[in-house]
């Protein structure tokens, strides 16, 4: 079966760290192209980081740039989103994707939710003092 699923959201203060984990469960993790996107209230899903299935090649929306870092543990089929220097703008919920497709992850990440084939639950990340 199928299944992805994010942890590790919560809230923190600004200029504060998270690290979120994707699980994910009968997948090969670089079969597929990764990508972590966030939804804040009243907003369209954008998307935040990307993993090419192509060549492990990662992008960052300008927003995160420098301050957050996507990687992926094949062997534990977990995805991370390394989150330092957290602001209040990037309170959002987080959802974690993969697709099956080599072309969706670009520099910078774009909104295609269509691309993505599986999606995670998603999990709240709140920047607040």
């Amino acid at each position: 079966q199928l299944q992805l699923g994010e942890s590790g959201g919560g809230l923190v203060q600004p200029g504060g760290s998270l690290r979120l984990s994707c699980a994910t469960s009968g997948f090969t993790l670089d079969h597929y192209s990764i990508g972590w996107f966030r939804q804040a209230p009243g907003k369209e899903r954008e998307g935040v980081s990307c993993i090419s299935r192509t060549d492990g090649s990662t992008a960052y929306a300008d927003s995160v740039k420098g301050r957050f870092t996507i990687s992926r543990d094949n062997a534990k089929n977990t995805v991370y989103l390394q989150m330092n220097s957290l602001k209040p703008e990037d309170t959002a919920v987080y959802y974690c994707a993969l697709a099956q497709s080599s072309y969706v992850c670009y520099d910078p990440p774009t909104g295609d939710v269509w691309a993505y084939d599986y999606w995670g639950q998603g999990t709240q990340v709140t920047v607040s003092s």
